[in-house]
């Protein structure tokens, strides 16, 4: 037989690294669902036409077709062509205006599904990978608030999980915009892209970009860069920023809503929001705040979470639906926490206790002794073969097992084969300690996180 080669891009976890995931996913959506986000899901394939909308080139898109297709394969029409979505946004904007008539707007949502992008498979970079979403729609309008809301809600979520601190570093499009049309510089969207390169390119690669790619001047070029130097967490920020010089509405106004985020996230999440005015998110549709977080000491990952406002997700022609939405990468994420040691589970298998069999004639009576655990809800398994009750509880402890059952003619007992201790138990009353009932996922210090 032919050794299977493994697929770049493609993560498969091992059961231990899979607990971890688990414990990630129940802690998001938990999260989620205590802030009032109501959880969906969508199909996997979108049209092309509607994939390609977004910007993404077809290059990145995984194409769906059947072996066994009848007739011509009709390359050509996008809209007759199927891709696995590479987000998750593309999909709920579909879903939003095709349930439209039956939600109760503003409608919060979170979806953690699969999606599928055609790129160069790299540390932290997949080809399928997981991503969790949170949005709030509105149906012609959305009030800004929820723009200080949906950060502060990503924070907590990502608090709760077993990773090291982050920073969300968060700017506002109107600020820039604002800034760039009183400054003269016309290719406001052109300006966007390359700003959103500077960590990448530097700042003089990003002043020959201004120049020749959005025809800024070399004067409005050097003005950009220094409104993309300022950073901070408090009002401070738009003192800065008005020292440039620059007025107009749109600034001002831009200005007084990432104040107010500032001042949110100061009082209820303090340490992990700050104005980044670098931040700008290439893509188009972002009109408001826009998030991008980092974890920190792990900044070499790149963002691990982003997002920002956007006034037109979807329009049917007669209505818009504005919204606000993050997207965490869990793939990306935990691949670092698994390669980084960040967190393990204390077992890898859910089960509890091993029951053991004294011999084959007697396997009912163990049978029946897991059957009774399990309906209180104990994870508990019967031992594979009827060795030797030493043999039984290396079997246990090589899976991390913490204890094994002996049934006894007369009466059972338990053995916690850490400490050695064992007693008298009753399977219709006993039970483990709780920490002990389901894996745990504890971080790289020992301590638990669930």
């Amino acid at each position: 037989m032919v050794r299977p080669s493994s697929l770049s891009g493609f993560p498969e976890w091992l059961p231990d690294g899979r607990v971890v995931e688990q414990h990630v996913l129940d802690a998001l959506r938990r999260t989620f669902e205590l802030h009032g986000f109501a959880g969906i899901e969508t199909r996997a394939v979108e049209p092309l036409a509607q994939l390609l909308r977004k910007g993404e080139t077809s290059k990145e898109v995984y194409l769906l077709r059947r072996l066994q297709e009848e007739g011509e394969q009709d390359t050509a029409d996008a809209d007759k062509q199927l891709g696995l979505h590479f987000d998750l946004t593309v999909p709920f904007a579909r879903w939003v205006l095709e349930n439209a008539g039956q939600l109760a707007f503003p409608f919060k949502r979170y979806q953690i599904q699969k999606v599928w992008r055609g790129e160069r498979p790299q540390d932290g970079r997949f080809r399928e990978f997981t991503q969790a979403d949170i949005d709030v729609v509105g149906a012609d309008t959305l009030p800004f608030h929820y723009e200080v809301e949906l950060p502060l809600v990503m924070a907590e979520a990502l608090a709760a999980l077993p990773i090291p601190p982050v920073r969300i570093s968060v700017n506002n499009r109107k600020v820039a915009q604002g800034f760039y049309e009183a400054i003269g510089l016309e290719d406001v969207e052109g300006a966007l892209r390359v700003i959103d390169k500077l960590d990448k390119i530097g700042p003089e690669g990003v002043a020959r970009g201004l120049i020749d790619e959005a025809g800024a001047t070399p004067d409005q070029a050097a003005q950009a860069l220094e409104l993309a130097s300022i950073s901070g967490t408090d009002a401070s920020v738009a003192d800065q920023v008005l020292a440039l010089g620059a007025r107009s509405e749109l600034l001002d106004t831009g200005l007084q809503e990432l104040v107010t985020l500032l001042e949110a996230a100061r009082e209820l999440s303090p340490g992990t929001v700050v104005a980044d005015l670098k931040i700008a998110r290439g893509l188009d549709y972002y009109t408001g705040s826009v998030y991008e977080t980092t974890l920190v000491g792990h900044e070499n990952l790149g963002s691990i979470c982003s997002g920002g406002r956007y006034d037109s997700l979807a329009s049917d022609g007669k209505r818009t639906f504005p919204g606000v939405g993050l997207s965490i990468g869990v793939s990306r994420l935990l691949a670092r926490v698994l390669s980084d040691g960040l967190a393990e589970p204390t077992r890898a298998v859910p089960t509890a206790v091993l029951v053991a069999v004294t011999d084959e004639e007697h396997r009912r009576t163990s049978d029946r002794v897991a059957k009774a655990l399990r309906a209180r809800g104990i994870p508990a398994d019967v031992a594979p073969t009827a060795a030797k009750f030493g043999k039984q509880i290396r079997y246990a402890d090589r899976r991390s097992i913490p204890f094994v059952w002996f049934p006894g003619e007369d009466g059972d007992e338990v053995k916690d084969i850490r400490s050695g201790d064992q007693a008298p138990a009753d399977a219709g009353s006993w039970e483990p300690p709780a920490e002990d009932r389901w894996p745990r996922v504890v971080d790289s210090q020992g301590a638990g996180v669930r």
